[in-house]
């Protein structure tokens, strides 16, 4: 059997699980299986769990659910509100202050989640329902969220980030630095075209019956901060060498843990366990993934279908800027059906040595990539985001939801066009903290 014929083969089968709504760990691991099964027969009983453990069995892994956990523990108590309450009342004099203060709370929520699901759920549960009680359309409210969900997989600390890392063998630190800037550059491009489509929707921007005094907008301010606190606490020892992803993802989960039980006197074990249970449903969940998609690689390199890929690629006699185009169609198209962490898994060994051949830093191509699987989220059939706006607010059809979002993917296509006309939006600060790379 010719390579072209097994590699289609074992994604035809891959896209035939998908389809029939099997969770995708269990999709990829099962074509897997059958790919190497036609590669070596018999034999792959033997390695398939060797396989999986040795795609998760790096230290470093060990930060993903310690900051799922935070945010699972931001999410599960009512830190969440507060944070969502401040921006509110900060920024209510605003024209278009609601909207606005969603986005915002969508990336401050993701700077302590690194979740794009988590941040959706949050802060639409308490956004939505509000913005559509003031006559925002609906589709704003929703579109909104969703997209501002997306900012969890870019700001750090990214979950996606650090498989990247984990996968190319780049520094995380960097990787979390190199995403600051075009996050914050995504999330106002985003509080623009809120504003735009709410006031092309008919929806006229009038704040004169809201009166927040100085106290109200201090009175919720003790305790968020101390949670902010904590991400820049995070952030500021990894950036500064002081300790390893896993040991600052440790740190910064029981200290907001101890500060929740603290700020919101939160001290009986029952009201943890849906918050620990939230946790350790999606780190394993993420795991299963990427153990998954380590033995989904392994079996398109058995059957040679990544070498093969990669040779035409790398034989592609074009523009390098062309080359890149291909690359991101074909980021884009992975996107669509897969989630973030599997597409990495799968992809960054393969595209990393064509993209630093081509002459492109790998720590921006990890910012466009991301912004490419931020896409994803919020377009069909997967978009992940979606299905989370539409399970907490399912009086809103699927339509309004769908042609919300939408537009803010074009957003993304945008800013993917002007990191690539201006790389050092992605390049700057990471090279200025951490010194250029090597």
């Amino acid at each position: 059997m010719t390579t072209s014929m097994s590699g289609m083969i074992l994604i035809a089968t891959l896209f035939l699980f998908l389809a029939t709504g099997m969770p995708i760990a269990f999709a990829l691991g099962l074509a897997a299986m059958g790919g190497l099964f036609m590669a070596m027969g018999f034999e792959v009983i033997g390695i398939v769990a060797e396989t999986m453990f040795a795609g998760i069995g790096n230290l470093a892994f060990v930060s993903i659910p310690m900051f799922v956990l935070m945010g699972a523990i931001v999410a599960g108590s009512p830190a969440g509100a507060d944070l969502y309450r401040a921006l509110d009342r900060w920024l209510y004099k605003v024209p278009g202050g609601l909207v606005l203060s969603n986005i915002g709370a969508c990336a401050v929520f993701s700077g302590m989640t690194g979740s794009s699901p988590a941040t959706c759920a949050a802060i639409g549960k308490l956004g939505i329902p509000e913005m559509m009680n003031r006559g925002y359309p609906a589709s704003v409210a929703t579109g909104s969220i969703a997209a501002g969900g997306t900012l969890g997989i870019l700001l750090p600390p990214s979950v996606t980030m650090i498989v990247y890392g984990i996968a190319t063998e780049t520094s995380i630190g960097r990787l979390f630095l190199a995403g600051v800037i075009p996050g914050l550059m995504l999330t106002a491009m985003f509080m623009a075209w809120a504003l735009i489509d709410a006031r092309r929707k008919g929806f006229r921007f009038d704040t004169s019956g809201l009166v927040y005094t100085l106290r109200d907008k201090l009175a919720v301010l003790p305790r968020v901060l101390p949670l902010m606190l904590i991400i820049v606490a995070v952030l500021y020892v990894l950036y500064g060498g002081v300790a390893t992803p896993s040991e600052a993802a440790g740190a910064g989960a029981m200290l907001t843990l101890i500060v929740v039980m603290v700020v919101y006197r939160l001290y009986k074990l029952r009201s943890f366990s849906g918050i620990f249970g939230s946790g350790m449903r999606e780190s394993v969940m993420i795991m299963m993934i990427l153990a998954s998609a380590e033995l989904f690689a392994f079996a398109l390199s058995s059957l040679y279908i990544t070498q093969s890929v990669a040779e035409v690629i790398a034989a592609l006699e074009v523009n390098r800027w062309v080359l890149m185009g291909v690359i991101n169609v074909f980021l884009l198209v992975a996107g669509l059906f897969l989630p973030p962490v599997a597409v990495i898994v799968m992809s960054a060994p393969l595209l990393y040595p064509i993209v630093i051949q081509a002459g492109f830093d790998p720590y921006w191509f990890a910012v466009i990539l991301t912004v490419n699987m931020e896409i994803g989220l919020i377009t069909p059939p997967v978009g992940l985001n979606l299905f989370v706006i539409k399970g907490i607010t399912p009086q809103v059809p699927t339509k309004e939801i769908l042609w919300g979002a939408l537009p803010y993917a074009l957003v993304m296509v945008l800013a993917i066009v002007i990191m690539c006309v201006f790389p050092q939006i992605a390049t700057f600060l990471p090279d200025y903290v951490m010194g250029p790379a090597i």
